[in-house]
């Protein structure tokens, strides 16, 4: 396939123009013309870089890529290393953030919702990135939090009474805790993303919503893995997704 056909059709099917993101969406460093080899992952680490270039990969698609808002623009140390990787091996780097979590079928919050049973009836938050559904029968939050782990590999940090029914399911995946107070204003029982910070215990403990942190990298392995195999059976090319484990 055309590394350019390749980068339009990316590019018109996640709606990039639509997102003001913290870092560029699309073909972040070019790469060989021709792909034929697509290795999709989580973050653009150099181990992830390494293990795409023994299998022979002509491009990567990460969620997690580079050049991000304030950071240094110097390409020096760590950065040098991981696009001289790129650069040395001819390997384009396809790098979708926010696009990739709003995707409404092949999306983080959409492939975490449907491993876990759960389809989005309504979006909250900035840019209605967060998901929410309503349960046909209440769960407990032991009991959702058990098929969190069960689903994700991962116990999840459980904020709450382990007994509360839950109907109302919010869910936003990655570093979206800020989004909790606005799960809460639009009703849910139990909030799950990735990460947390010091003041969610208050609010959870305040609200009485519950809360649930399964991991930044946890929840957005899926979102990639949807994409490198829609593109693989679309385009006829080889896909192979590379997990490199990271507990945050």
């Amino acid at each position: 396939m055309d590394r350019i056909e390749l980068e339009l059709y990316l590019n018109d099917m996640l709606d990039i123009a639509r997102f003001k993101d913290y870092s560029p969406n699309g073909l972040q460093v070019e790469g060989r013309r021709r792909i034929d080899k697509i290795a999709t992952g989580v973050t653009a680490s150099l181990a992830f870089l390494e293990a795409a270039a023994d299998w022979g990969a002509d491009a990567v698609l990460v969620h997690h890529g580079y050049f991000w808002r304030n950071e240094a623009p110097q390409i020096t140390g760590r950065k040098y290393r991981r696009i001289k990787q790129l650069i040395d091996n001819e390997i384009n780097l396809f790098a979708y953030h926010l696009p990739l979590d709003d995707h409404p079928e092949l999306g983080n919050n959409a492939q975490l919702g449907a491993r876990l049973g759960l389809i989005g009836e309504a979006r909250f938050g900035a840019d209605s990135l967060g998901w929410m559904t309503t349960l046909p029968m209440p769960v407990t939050l032991a009991h959702f939090a058990a098929q969190v782990e069960h689903t994700l590999g991962r116990t999840p940090l459980m904020l709450g009474d382990p007994d509360v029914e839950l109907r109302r399911i919010a869910w936003c995946t990655g570093g979206a805790q800020s989004y909790f107070e606005a799960a809460i204003d639009a009703g849910a029982d139990v909030y799950l993303t990735g990460e947390i910070s010091e003041q969610i215990t208050h609010i959870a403990a305040e609200s009485g919503v519950a809360f649930l942190a399964a991991g930044h990298h946890a929840t957005e392995r899926y979102g990639v893995q949807a994409l490198g195999a829609h593109l693989s059976e679309r385009f006829d090319i080889e896909h192979l997704f590379i997990d490199i484990d990271n507990p945050v």
